[in-house]
């Protein structure tokens, strides 16, 4: 057992799973761009009262998760970010940029941190991607950003997916429904656990929530929030489920889906996977007005957006099998030396083909010709190049198809010729 192993919660990404990594986060790239998305990049810490303020005090973020010390010399506390949004709304309204134009379209992929109980697809250090839509929150760009979540799915493959949704209503909406929540769960008032009775008097809809299966129960003849909907955020939410149906995307109403963030109004929605267990859910998101007000605009921001676990998708197409046709990219050439002390030569050779744009490995151990082809076989190169003391002093070399077993001998500008022309051929096919 070695001395130091990774924090329990934290863990290692080596380059064979790595390579999936990419692979999903090239995606997220290219389909956010086909929706006119930025990146942005937020710190990895901000002021603990951005999370209390954002997500809201009553949440079990901000209530057991979040990492949170004291660095500053004011003695102002500092917190690992456990979630994206308000960060992000942080930046906007800091750098001012609706100033500059009326909406801007963002996304991004961090690393997150929360105290929760390690397991599969859930560490204490995390990644989600996700996309925040800001300056307007019609049901036109709430559907965009959901289509633009199910869009990056798709792009991977990911099947059996459910997209649950539901609507919060606006302030008035919620403060009616939350005043018929007190009067419901009164009588239950004894059989709540501690976390719901502290909700009970803070934010009743957090009840709706909870994890506990005796909770539960009670949750299953509470009322409706959809019941206490206004007309007018009753057609809002109908405006987005026909956008979703104009675009084929198959939706779920679930009238006791209320999200895990105090910031949330009008339209929410989840997505799981029946491949995860207990914890199903690989993303979420919906419509948060309010939110630049909480963190002291003198304005409201129209907002809505959402995140997805990096390691839930990666874990869900690990099981559906997606990744099996993905294999790791190897050298196209693998210089072999024939002798050791030909080692200057051939590092000269190497570089040469890098500096040409072409993934070219070379044995640094100085091992036998058998060992560096077994080695050539196993990173599954394309060519093997051969530098004995007849190539150094003649300038050709004796070039290996691995695949096909072809050999030929060619000078060092005649194999660059070669892999562009092969290069060129598969682009075309």
């Amino acid at each position: 057992m070695p001395q130091y192993q990774a924090v329990k919660g934290a863990r290692d990404i080596f380059p064979e799973e790595s390579a999936q990594w990419k692979y999903v986060e090239g995606v997220i790239h290219t389909v956010a761009s086909l929706y006119g998305f930025s990146e942005i990049r937020t710190p990895v810490f901000e002021y603990t009262e951005l999370f209390q303020r954002g997500i809201g005090s009553t949440t079990d973020i901000v209530g057991k998760e979040m990492f949170s010390f004291l660095p500053d010399p004011n003695g102002r506390s500092i917190t690992l970010r456990p979630e994206m949004t308000a960060g992000v709304m942080r930046a906007a309204l800091q750098k001012n940029i609706l100033s500059a134009a009326p909406v801007h379209k963002l996304y991004y992929i961090g690393e997150l941190f929360r105290k929760e109980r390690p397991q599969a697809g859930r560490q204490r250090q995390f990644s989600q991607f996700g996309a925040e839509l800001l300056g307007v929150s019609t049901p036109a760009a709430v559907a965009e950003v959901i289509t633009l979540m199910m869009q990056v799915f798709e792009s991977l493959g990911l099947r059996n997916l459910r997209l649950r949704i539901n609507s919060l209503g606006d302030s008035d909406d919620r403060f009616r429904y939350r005043e018929a929540l007190k009067t419901y769960f009164a009588p239950f008032h004894d059989r709540l656990d501690d976390s719901s009775k502290e909700r009970l008097e803070k934010n009743p809809l957090r009840i709706l929530d909870s994890k506990n299966p005796a909770i539960q129960e009670i949750v299953a003849g509470a009322p409706r929030l959809y019941d206490y909907l206004s007309v007018a955020s009753v057609e809002d939410f109908e405006k987005v489920l026909y956008y979703l149906q104009e675009r084929g995307i198959t939706y779920e109403i679930d009238h006791r889906l209320v999200r895990g963030l105090d910031y949330y109004c009008h339209t929410a929605f989840e997505v799981t996977s029946s491949e995860l267990g207990a914890q199903d859910a690989i993303g979420g998101g919906g419509r948060y007005d309010g939110l630049a007000r909480e963190l002291g605009s003198s304005s409201e921001v129209p907002a809505s957006g959402f995140a997805a676990g990096m390691e839930r998708v990666l874990l869900t197409m690990e099981k559906q099998g997606l990744f099996a046709a993905l294999t790791p990219q190897g050298p196209v050439v693998y210089v072999v030396l024939q002798q050791a002390e030909l080692a200057d030569h051939g590092m000269q050779v190497a570089w040469r083909l890098r500096k040409a744009g072409i993934r070219t490995e070379i044995d640094l151990a100085a091992r036998s010709m058998k060992a560096q082809m077994r080695d050539a076989n196993r990173m599954r190169a394309s060519w093997a190049l051969f530098i004995g003391s007849a190539e150094v002093t003649t300038g050709l070399y004796a070039f290996k198809n691995l695949v096909t077993s072809e050999q030929t001998t060619l000078s060092l500008e005649a194999v660059l010729e070669t892999l562009h022309e092969t290069a060129s051929g598969e682009l075309q096919k």
